[in-house]
């Protein structure tokens, strides 16, 4: 049988898919941070900043946000080679796109089905990044290439200026998301088309030609027209009058047809501007500097916010996610950034009130997306969109990190539950795992999570026996009008087999930690980051075959 043919991008080590483990997340009260009383009563408290691998945050997501994402805004390192001050962007083409790859994987499926992904990327990794994403996503689901104008001074040190970035923008589904797609707001340049000279009650407008191509027209479109001054014209060669005669009456009679200042001009119909002031402007493809700014502004204008840090060589300006996030959401909608970096995206979401999660693993988290968010819930951000969204300050942001692996190893070897787990993390972490909603219950004991009304979790590092068993199972219930089931993980049980217990209580299931799931995952792997860095020479099986190493920790293939 014929192996089946697809078009796609192939590179070195691309079968190669880590197996996460699915942390979860531990809020640390010290670092979170709302304001000191409500400016609106649509503030929003509930923003997250986790600090930790994006790769393994977003795999710690996936269970409680899987299609609920609106927007995902993200601005990877662009594998250029150029060493910044803040991470190493020079990493291997293929270990990037892998890298890539796995989490563009995990943002799909945080994706609402009306959700779109935008990543900022440029001419080094683009195309390879478009094809990829045509995988991950679908072909059918790319929306569109954003040309940024990302500098506007001339790079003379270099055989060409490059002036721009790409935007690449994909829709969890290309239809959902376009039929929600936001217009852009009117510009001061189109409103200033809009006037009003004959004090219509109706307000400013603009006029458009009422003829048009005479190939598809009916004989009832070529008539010939008397002006309010009493001259008579014809529609132009090649044209018809885009009304028949009666309808034309009937537009003229509502004051909607303009023939100039004397009434003796072509005909043009009036466009209203209270009638186009909800539809807005279609976005444009090429977003000017004029428009979306430029990473030298961001870059004062984050010197002037943090005077006490040193700033990112290229920040994104605030006006250009403004963008993005008016096109792709509402108010109160959700807005992922896995590569927070400076924290742009966050900052202005905020301010935008829409719900917000970034993700940074870097020291700058600390010294400076914290900071600056501080700042804009105090309402102490004067630049930026602050003036253009109205922001007052306000809302706050809960600050997690990614809790330690759950199995470590202990001195002979043998994968133990961690230590630093105590039993509340414990039993967080293995509903996780077994895909039950940690929600322990405030007056059943055994009650820890679940998956349904009726199938609960139990969770315990205690070595239950037969009594325990028999008066846990009669807890649960044999009720068959109201049958429920409970998943007991716990370290071990004594005096009856696998077999034998579930023949005897038909209503639990248990399970040993940790061998029920040493082998699921990737234990104690804390760092996917893109920030790989001299990379240690594979040893090679033949001369004519170099090898490379397994980036998440295989053998050399």
């Amino acid at each position: 049988m014929t192996k089946q043919q697809k078009l796609e991008l192939t590179w070195i080590g691309k079968d190669q898919r880590p197996r996460l483990e699915p942390r979860i997340l531990l809020e640390d009260p010290k670092r979170s941070y709302h304001a000191k009383q409500r400016v609106t009563d649509k503030d929003i408290f509930d923003n997250r900043l986790i600090k930790g691998d994006n790769l393994l945050a977003l795999k710690a997501l996936e269970a409680e946000f899987a299609g609920k994402v609106k927007c995902v805004f993200i601005d990877p390192p662009y594998n250029t080679g150029s060493a910044f001050e803040h991470y190493d962007d020079g990493l291997e083409h293929s270990i990037w796109l892998g890298l890539m790859r796995d989490r563009l994987e995990i943002i799909r499926r945080l994706l609402a089905d009306d959700g779109s992904l935008w990543i900022t990327i440029d001419d080094n990794e683009a195309h390879y990044l478009k094809v990829m994403c045509d995988e991950v996503f679908g072909r059918r689901n790319f929306v569109a290439n954003m040309i940024w104008e990302k500098r506007t001074s001339r790079e003379n040190r270099r055989a060409f200026s490059f002036n721009h970035d790409h935007l690449l923008v994909y829709g969890k589904i290309k239809t959902s998301f376009e039929s929600v797609r936001n217009p852009l707001g009117l510009t001061s340049e189109v409103l200033a088309r809009y006037k009003n000279p004959d004090n219509d009650s109706r307000g400013p407008w603009q006029s458009v030609s009422v003829n048009a191509q005479a190939g598809h027209a009916t004989a009832s479109q070529f008539y010939t027209l008397r002006l309010p001054s009493g001259r008579e014209i014809e529609p132009p060669k090649g044209r018809c009058w885009l009304y028949t005669k009666g309808r034309m009456e009937q537009e003229v009679a509502a004051k909607n047809i303009w023939f100039g200042a004397n009434g003796d001009n072509a005909p043009r119909a009036k466009k209203f501007l209270k009638d186009n002031e909800d539809k807005g402007l279609t976005p444009e493809t090429i977003w000017p500097a004029s428009e979306v700014s430029t990473n030298d502004e961001a870059k004062k204008s984050l010197l002037q916010l943090l005077q006490d840090v040193s700033v990112f060589d290229n920040p994104k300006p605030e006006a250009l996610l403004e963008r993005v996030i008016s096109i792709a959401t509402n108010p109160g909608d959700l807005v992922l950034d896995s590569f927070g970096g400076s924290g742009t995206t966050g900052a202005v979401a905020h301010k935008m009130a829409r719900r917000w999660i970034m993700v940074e693993l870097g020291e700058h988290c600390h010294t400076h997306i914290v900071p600056r968010l501080q700042k804009v819930i105090d309402g102490q951000d004067p630049g930026g969109v602050t003036q253009a969204t109205g922001w007052q300050g306000g809302g706050g942001f809960r600050y997690y990190e990614l809790a330690p692996t759950l199995l470590s190893t202990d001195r002979w070897g043998n994968l133990v539950i961690n230590p630093e787990y105590d039993a509340g993390m414990l039993s967080a972490a293995m509903c996780k795992l077994e895909g039950f909603a940690y929600a322990p219950s405030e007056t059943v004991w055994w009650q820890q999570g679940r998956s349904s009304e009726s199938d609960f979790i139990y969770v315990t590092t205690q070595t239950l026996g037969p009594g325990q068993l028999e008066a846990l199972s009669y807890e649960v219930g044999l009720d068959p009008n109201a049958p429920r089931s409970l998943l007991v993980c716990c370290g071990a049980y004594r005096g009856v087999t696998a077999a034998q217990a579930a023949q005897r209580w038909p209503n639990l299931t248990l399970k040993k930690i940790p061998k029920m799931v040493k082998d699921r995952c990737e234990w104690g792997h804390d760092d996917y980051s893109l920030n790989v860095a001299n990379l240690p020479m594979a040893q090679q099986k033949k001369p004519e075959a170099p090898a490379q190493n397994d980036l998440f920790g295989g053998d050399a293939v």
